[in-house]
């Protein structure tokens, strides 16, 4: 209908705006690390190269292991090209598969409008992707970033770009995950756009302390973060196999995205099962408030040392201590009015009646999209 091909229009238009936004974070990387040399400092820079790459090779296998899944059937002309000669895999290991996923989208406004179909299929995988690189490379970059500011104790241009362009990502990736969620529930139950922002506020409200408390504890005991990192990233990981995560089709790829589970629960909290939802986001919320205390404290008793060396700290160890947890808890207020005034209830009925892309009739999916298996699962645990 008319409404169907406004939203998927609206979708390209977006994944379009998501493309700008995709190459701009580029042009900053390229910045960065180029600013970072010229300065000298060759540790920051190792370390945003480390970043760079590893969340780029992340996305680069997600990316293609989901393009090897024999049930997707549905490809744009640009990827049944690249596949028939034989590039696909190339493509992923030159890290340029997210970007074939960004062209293939904004070729669908080109094609009839069964076709258009694929549309919420492929904008959902993006959108996937975006979502992990948000995890894998924009937050950690933040803590770096103002690590390097708080040890510099200098407002340069590169690092405050950075900032912006980190948070501009985070804002961009968070809100269009968000919106593609709209697709799986009834019209009468879709979420507008003030859903979207409080949805977008409460994670960052979370996502800032957690940051923040980070980057002061690692300008305090830099050689610690590494160990606090690994500790709870398998703690996490385990965490998640304990939940009988079902995402990936095979026993490896589903490890390799508990791990990556395991990576955005060290910055935020992300459903990934049915059931005690409720129960694990408190249980979560209350371990990851008294970690973020533990590390405030550590360094609060490291500025008090520095102190006693007649080297007072620019900005007042108590301000920050009230200032980090405050914001923490409005987060978590916050998600409890998300939650309770602008969340679909019983959407996840709704999801629960897809069906798989070979049993789907031509009219549903003009009406739905492709939903396959990662998008009906996901679906459900986003609205549970």
């Amino acid at each position: 209908g008319t409404g169907m091909t406004f939203s998927l229009s609206s979708d390209i238009v977006f994944s379009f705006l998501g493309f700008v936004v995709f190459l701009l974070d580029i042009a900053l990387d390229v910045w960065a690390v180029v600013s970072l040399y010229q300065e000298g400092s060759y540790i920051s820079m190792s370390l945003l190269i480390f970043l760079l790459l590893g969340s780029s090779a992340l996305l680069q296998v997600f990316s293609w292991i989901w393009y090897s899944d024999p049930s997707v059937t549905l490809e744009t002309s640009i990827e049944k090209s690249v596949r028939r000669h034989g590039l696909l895999g190339l493509l992923h290991v030159f890290q340029l598969g997210v970007l074939l996923r960004f062209i293939s989208i904004c070729k669908l406004k080109q094609i009839d409008s069964f076709r258009r179909g694929v549309a919420g299929f492929l904008i959902y995988d993006l959108n996937m992707l975006r979502l992990m690189e948000t995890f894998s490379e924009s937050v950690p970059q933040l803590v770096l970033m103002i690590h390097t500011l708080i040890q510099e104790q200098d407002l340069r241009l590169v690092s405050v770009a950075k900032i912006v362009g980190c948070f501009l990502a985070i804002a961009w990736n968070m809100t269009f995950y968000h919106r593609s969620m709209r697709k799986f529930i009834p019209e009468a139950s879709k979420m507008g756009w003030l859903s979207s922002v409080v949805y977008f506020l409460w994670n960052l409200l979370l996502i800032v302390p957690r940051v923040v408390s980070l980057a002061l504890f690692a300008s305090a005991l830099p050689c610690y973060v590494a160990v606090h990192f690994l500790c709870l990233w398998i703690l996490l990981t385990l965490w998640a196999w304990w939940q009988n995560t079902d995402f990936m089709d095979s026993k490896g790829g589903e490890w390799l995205y508990r791990a990556t589970v395991g990576l955005i629960w060290y910055f935020s909290w992300f459903n990934v099962a049915q059931g005690g939802t409720k129960l694990r986001s408190g249980v979560y919320h209350l371990f990851m408030g008294l970690d973020m205390t533990l590390l405030l404290v550590l360094w609060w008793c490291m500025q008090c040392v520095e102190s006693a060396r007649q080297n007072p700290p620019p900005l007042s160890p108590y301000v920050l201590l009230g200032a980090v947890p405050a914001l923490y808890i409005v987060g978590i207020l916050l998600k409890l009015v998300y939650y309770s005034k602008c969340h679909p209830k019983q959407a996840s009925v709704e999801i629960r009646k897809a069906e798989s892309p070979r049993a789907m009739s031509e009219s549903l999916v003009m009406q739905h999209g492709v939903i396959h298996k990662r998008m009906r699962d996901m679906a459900i645990h986003f609205y549970h």
